[in-house]
């Protein structure tokens, strides 16, 4: 069964002096305020669709890589999932690293490694996210 999951923004002003928020609708977990400087500068107190972006990759590619370790016989104990999401003025997002420490019980890291990159290339933002490139760091803890 497919899901829809909504949100909205309301923006005033024009993009370097105006500025506007995000509402998370399908969660009702608030809204939030954005801007240019608080994209291409110092957060401030404001997100980013960087910020969201990140938010949204570290947790789809941590489902996907426990679901992984599962069906492979390690389920984790824990999994901490970090996502770097660079932004460049002038030339868009230019990359996403994804850093990853856990604990799994008996894995070997070549094997965590192999499971962490299955993951990282078949998590559904990855692949939404696909004309960008994406690295990865996976460390047993």
């Amino acid at each position: 069964m497919a899901t829809v999951r909504h949100a909205h923004t309301v923006w005033q002003g024009d993009l370097l002096k105006g500025s506007g928020v995000v509402t998370l609708d399908s969660s009702g977990l608030g809204s939030y305020d954005v801007s240019w400087p608080a994209r291409a500068e110092e957060p401030n107190g404001k997100t980013s669709p960087e910020e969201l972006i990140a938010a949204a990759h570290s947790s789809c590619f941590s489902m996907a890589f426990s679901n992984g370790l599962a069906k492979a016989g390690n389920p984790p104990t824990r999994l901490e999932t970090k996502a770097d999401v660079t932004f460049q003025p002038g030339e868009g997002i230019t990359g996403i690293h994804l850093t990853v420490r856990g604990e799994v019980p008996g894995l070997d890291a070549d094997q965590f490694q192999s499971l962490a990159e299955d993951a990282k290339k078949n998590c559904p933002v990855s692949q939404a996210l696909t004309g960008t490139t994406i690295t990865l760091t996976a460390e047993l803890a």
